[in-house]
């Protein structure tokens, strides 16, 4: 297929092997989340995927963005999912699209919209009449984008999943079936799909092969062995498909207080021909990772310790985070001119990002969050005993909790917030008393308290709901508050609650002031000739958000082990552009740089206390 060929009148069916147009097909997939990548970037990925040799672009659907509240609707600006299923087809490459609900890909969620959390009496994920009602409202909004793109009717879309990697969580077949009925009732006819680890454990409970739904495997080496357990569960149910691996991991994502994780070149190079050597047919997971914007990096669940992922999700893909080649692009393009001799490739798009030193970002002035609670929720949330986060029908960032606490001794008392995530910190008057994050939110801060009446403050922060496993449905997925605080042995009661999602942050004022040592807002400008990329350096700053011309770009966090965030084009500008640092430590710097490229630290010491 040329660069720039129609994909229109084309057929695509499953037999021994994958036809296009009658004819035997290898589907050379590479993964790219449209919403991990700016769409001023879209073009740009895409066609560093096609100059691979690939001919076949796959992605992720994330419910949580896409229906932010219940019945609203976004697709969008950087959700305009057909916007960017066009650009590919323009480009000559196919799509497989993975709507299912869930979607893991270390996101906050796994894609779930955290709305449905304040539901009590709902499962989701599971065959809960009112969870596929749920499902049902969300589809009636994404599937016409969907069914007029597909290969049936024109369009570029060769498969769609049903669900992803169901088989390492449960096996309900009912609620698989309750997912694919909503995509068929909906016009939905190009082949289904499930991906699972591929072992039998795993597949006899994620897929739904005696449907006739095709069945794929997931995995990152050792294709043969992969494949030969794929091939026996085909037979064992009577099948003889083609082989295919949906994702096969060429880096891996990385986690807040451990090094950065890195797959040597040669080695992904060797494994991806060992697997086309086999006739198989893959989608490398990631092609292009991106970023987790804002608040969208998910957890890895853990006992009791979550472990919470960073803001880039450059993967050690063949793209960096950038967009830009790697070495493993190279030699991935090396296979595939050898293997595919007569397939288009081309040298990749590059592009480059820019320094801005020091000296050329003008700190214009810092605020403090106490000082600017009204600003960003002018109507507090009033209540007898704390609510947690969705209860108050939010879903990201920050509550600050406040209470009135009358001093009973002139001893240090006994403070303990009960049931919080993920991390909380106390202040009594203004003043930080403790820091507690995760398993140790609710042991006891003691504490005198000075005055008769004192304004005790908790700052809670949503660092990011699991994405994967077994503890998706936990409580610890609801953030917040979700008990109360004791002093003593007693419950405080009457409580307001400032819900600090950040979405805007335009009506900061940075003249209200602020103490030393609290959570603060910095604003800074820095001039370009032209849009450009770059990367904010966050050092001399503790933890917190950035935002650059209102946009919420990511999590920092100073224990590293990166200490940058990725800047795409697409939000910078020619002229001035403003810079805004949400720190809740009070760690503050007066000066900051921009970079041209990440600063990667490496760790002496991982874990997160």
């Amino acid at each position: 297929m040329g660069s720039n060929e129609s994909v229109a009148k084309h057929t695509f069916e499953i037999r021994d092997t994958f036809l296009l147009d009658g004819e035997p097909f290898r589907i050379l997939s590479g993964s790219i989340h449209y919403f991990r990548v700016h769409p001023s970037d879209w073009h740009h990925s895409l066609y560093n995927l096609k100059a691979m040799g690939f001919n076949t672009v796959e992605t992720y659907v994330p419910w949580n963005l896409h229906e932010p509240r219940p019945g609203e609707f976004d697709f969008s600006g950087g959700l305009a999912l057909a916007r960017f299923l066009d650009e590919a087809a323009e480009l000559g490459l196919w799509a497989i699209v993975r709507p299912s609900p869930f979607i893991c890909a270390e996101w906050e969620w796994g894609g779930f919209p955290a709305w449905l959390l304040a539901d009590r009496s709902m499962r989701p994920r599971s065959r809960d009449p009112k969870f596929l009602a749920r499902v049902a409202s969300y589809y009636d909004a994404l599937m016409p984008i969907l069914e007029e793109r597909q290969i049936t009717r024109g369009g570029n879309i060769l498969m769609m999943q049903v669900e992803n990697e169901y088989g390492s969580y449960c096996e309900d077949k009912e609620y698989l079936r309750g997912i694919r009925d909503l995509m068929l009732d909906r016009g939905v006819d190009v082949p289904l799909c499930t991906s699972d680890g591929p072992w039998r454990g795993c597949l006899r409970a994620g897929t739904l092969i005696d449907d006739d739904v095709f069945v794929t495997g997931n995995f990152g080496s050792r294709a043969g062995e992969n494949f030969a357990q794929l091939k026996a569960f085909h037979e064992e149910h009577g099948k003889n498909w083609p082989l295919m691996c949906m994702e096969f991991w060429d880096g891996w994502f990385n986690r807040w207080g451990e090094n950065v994780i890195k797959r040597d070149a040669q080695d992904l190079a060797d494994s991806v021909r060992e697997l086309l050597e086999l006739d198989g047919s893959i989608n490398l997971y990631m092609f292009h990772g991106g970023t987790n914007f804002g608040f969208m990096n998910g957890c890895s669940a853990r006992h009791t310790h979550d472990l919470h992922q960073v803001t880039s999700y450059d993967y050690d893909a063949p793209l960096d985070e950038e967009g830009n080649p790697t070495e493993k692009w190279y030699k991935l393009r090396d296979v595939v001119r050898d293997l595919f001799p007569d397939n288009w490739t081309a040298d990749p798009l590059v592009k480059s990002a820019v320094d801005v030193p020091a000296q050329k970002v003008e700190l214009t002035g810092r605020t403090g969050l106490f000082q600017n609670l009204d600003a960003l929720d002018p109507e507090p949330v009033r209540s007898l005993y704390p609510q947690t986060m969705e209860d108050m029908g939010q879903s990201y960032g920050y509550v600050l909790y406040r209470a009135q606490v009358e001093r009973d001794t002139l001893e240090p008392e006994r403070i303990r917030v009960v049931d919080g995530r993920d991390r909380a910190q106390v202040y009594v008057n203004g003043e930080l008393v403790a820091t507690q994050y995760q398993e140790h939110i609710g042991e006891d801060i003691r504490y005198a308290l000075p005055e008769e009446q004192n304004r005790l403050d908790v700052l809670v922060e949503n660092m990011g709901r699991v994405n994967y496993g077994h503890k998706f449905l936990a409580d610890t997925q609801r953030k917040g508050i979700r008990t109360g605080v004791c002093i003593d042995l007693h419950f405080i009661l009457n409580w307001e609650a400032w819900r600090l999602s950040l979405e805007d942050v335009s009506k900061i004022d940075y003249s209200a002031g602020w103490a030393e040592g609290t959570p603060s807002f910095s604003r800074f400008e820095f001039t370009l000739d032209e849009a450009a990329d770059t990367y904010i350096d966050t050092t001399g700053f503790g933890k917190g958000v950035a935002f650059v011309n209102g946009v919420n770009v990511g999590r920092y966090w100073e224990i590293g082990p990166i200490a940058t965030l990725y800047v795409p084009h697409g939000i910078t500008r020619a002229g001035v552009n403003e810079l805004v640092m949400f720190d809740t430590e009070g760690t503050v710097s007066d000066t900051i740089s921009l970079r041209s490229a990440p600063l990667v630290n490496h760790l002496e010491k991982e874990g997160v206390e």
